[in-house]
């Protein structure tokens, strides 16, 4: 096994940095996810499945920039058409045929994909079919699932720090994530209780003369990569219906499941999606995708402006169009295939982990993307979800023993494969996890 680095090490390269960036970035950084404390570690150069910081230490990354990353780092198809387009043009105010053609091959993959339109982040993408569908429908409120991440938009924050007690009697409490929300955005978010039917139903029927839509994602990664029950996005497509409020699904992440995405996985069909990370081949990108009738929202009518004005300085930029395209053309069905076997080699060989250790542990998810729970309790419902707070230790220690053993995972021990991932790579994850696990008792 490869030494561990020093962690935390005050005279390294990475502590200097963060030292330096604390003067003119907000606890050092831009990005809440990627804090690491007392510093986090700061990036030298990246190809395929690893990643090398300032100091010379090693990993293998399985985060991929929270999902974002299909093929690992600097894919060279995507890297060769970048450096191409960039002699061309990077950013003007024209369209371009890259839009045209990266828009085409959505559609043409995903059966529910009827038009699409771009912008530049997943959250982008959360706000705009949010407010899509309420231009559509004329109705101001949305329902969304306890406890589920749909980025920074205020509306779908939105019972995202609940705790299991936070109900009033079968219903969740829409409760605010960012201080300072007004109550007036939590008046307008309905907030379901995970895989339970009838309390959800209750609450539709409720609601459902208001609801503009219903949002899912089907592979929540602040559940513990736990997907909905069958039983319950099947009342969820019959509620919709009855109601006439659209199906709104979040697969900024579950995207990467397969050629058409989660809801080709599961089946079903929504009105309206919102999609972004793998699409843009490691550049920032966002979209909303659905029925061509909600998609008009988007569209002057009449003369008059959209129903749904909507800019953005970078939207489609050719770079993002040009990547996005490149790393998607090389994934095609029997890829996505490949790369889902190698998740479900690395849920297999945890298991046997789990097993061996005799431990009370369970790992999650599907196709390329996995969890890790140290407990074996069953995972239906929220209650039976939610990370206590010595797990939550546990799990920290051990992520960072990851770490120092060349492991890069990102928090509450969530992690990905890309197709630069080896069985090798497999190996040493669950070589260093058992270990890891074993060095905490």
């Amino acid at each position: 096994m490869v030494p561990a680095m020093e962690y935390p090490n005050p005279d390294s390269k990475s502590a200097a940095l963060y030292r330096r960036a604390q003067g003119v970035l907000p606890d050092g950084n831009s990005r809440t996810t990627i804090a690491l404390k007392p510093y986090p570690i700061y990036i030298e150069e990246a190809s395929g499945a690893n990643v090398t910081d300032v100091d010379g230490n090693r990993f293998i990354d399985f985060n991929n920039n929270y999902t974002s990353l299909l093929h690992g780092h600097c894919f060279e198809p995507v890297r060769k058409a970048v450096e191409a387009q960039i002699g061309k043009a990077t950013a003007c105010s024209f369209t371009t045929e890259a839009e045209i053609e990266l828009a085409e091959l959505l559609c043409d993959r995903v059966e529910s994909f009827k038009q699409v339109r771009f912008c530049n982040s997943g959250s982008e993408a959360v706000m705009n079919m949010l407010k899509a569908a309420r231009a559509f429908t004329g109705r101001p409120k949305i329902a969304k699932i306890e406890g589920l991440y749909h980025g920074s938009y205020d509306f779908a924050e939105v019972s995202l720090r609940n705790k299991p007690g936070d109900r009033n009697g079968s219903a969740p409490i829409s409760t605010a994530y960012s201080y300072g929300t007004p109550d007036s955005v939590l008046n307008e978010v309905v907030a379901l209780p995970f895989n339970e039917i009838e309390a959800t139903e209750s609450l539709i029927n409720l609601h459902g003369e208001s609801l503009a839509c219903i949002m899912i994602d089907l592979m929540p990664q602040t559940l513990s990569m736990v997907s909905p029950s069958e039983e319950y996005l099947q009342a969820l497509v019959r509620l919709t219906r009855e109601h006439g409020i659209l199906l709104a699904f979040d697969e900024v992440i579950s995207f990467r499941l397969g050629y058409s995405g989660g809801q080709g996985m599961f089946d079903i069909d929504p009105d309206i999606t919102s999609i972004g990370k793998i699409i843009g081949g490691g550049f920032p990108v966002g979209a909303v995708a659905g029925r061509k009738d909600i998609m008009s929202v988007f569209e002057p009518q009449d003369g008059q402006s959209p129903r749904l004005p909507h800019g953005g300085t970078f939207n489609a930029n050719p770079i993002t169009m040009t990547a996005g395209k490149a790393a998607l053309q090389d994934m095609d069905k029997d890829k996505f295939d490949q790369l889902n076997a190698a998740g479900n080699q690395l849920r297999r060989q945890v298991k046997e982990i789990i097993t061996e250790l005799d431990i009370a542990a369970q790992v999650t998810g599907k196709g390329s993307l996995f969890a890790v729970r140290f407990h074996d309790r069953p995972m239906r419902h929220f209650a039976d979800i939610v990370i206590g707070e010595e797990e939550s230790l546990f799990m920290d220690k051990l992520r960072r023993y990851l770490i120092g053993n060349g492991i890069w995972l990102g928090g509450n021990m969530a992690g990905c494969l890309s197709t630069a991932t080896t069985q090798a790579h497999i190996d040493k994850f669950c070589q260093v996890l058992k270990a890891g696990i074993l060095a905490q008792k």
